[in-house]
């Protein structure tokens, strides 16, 4: 079997037993130990990319995750008169800091991975949360009046808190 074109194999004397492959611009390259045959060199490029595309795949959410579009649009619609359009609501993992954030220009609404798993009223005030930042970009008092029309807005801040506050406890006893 070939080498698959875009996919440039990088041989090295000092690498003993690691495969590695890793994405440059169009251009997959991938790096072996320069005693491999010809026949094992074959089949650590097709496990290596097959690895590295099923990592891919996993870190990257779709482009709208339809599920939360559409709870969206019925949270819009249950606190906020619907007057809250997202075009999209995605899934994100590369948000750590955040639990979700919103881009009122274009109604992008992206939802921390790390809620996945909490209870669903928490996940339904972070999407809330930024259902109101496409009325109001800033966190003024008609954000927070538009915010708090969700009633368990204070239970999930503080459930939020919690969670973000546990890493940083000290284990006592």
């Amino acid at each position: 079997m070939p080498v698959p074109p875009n996919v440039e194999v990088r041989r090295s004397a000092r690498r003993r037993r690691t495969v590695s492959a890793y994405r440059d611009g169009d251009k997959t390259i991938v790096l072996l130990p320069s005693r491999l045959t010809k026949a094992e060199e074959e089949y650590e490029i097709a496990r290596i990319l097959q690895r590295l595309e099923g990592r891919e795949r996993r870190s990257r959410p779709p482009s709208c995750d339809d599920e939360l579009l559409d709870r969206a649009r019925r949270l819009s619609a249950q606190y906020l008169d619907g007057e809250a359009e997202p075009a999209s609501v995605r899934w994100a993992a590369n948000q750590r800091s955040r639990w979700g954030s919103c881009t009122p220009d274009d109604a992008t609404i992206r939802i921390s991975t790390m809620l996945r798993g909490m209870p669903g009223w928490v996940v339904d005030y972070v999407i809330v949360h930024e259902l109101a930042h496409l009325l109001e970009p800033s966190h003024n008092a008609y954000f927070w009046d538009l915010v708090n029309r969700y009633p368990k807005t204070e239970r999930a801040r503080g459930y939020l808190e919690g969670v973000a506050a546990a890493p940083h406890l000290q284990a006592t006893g």
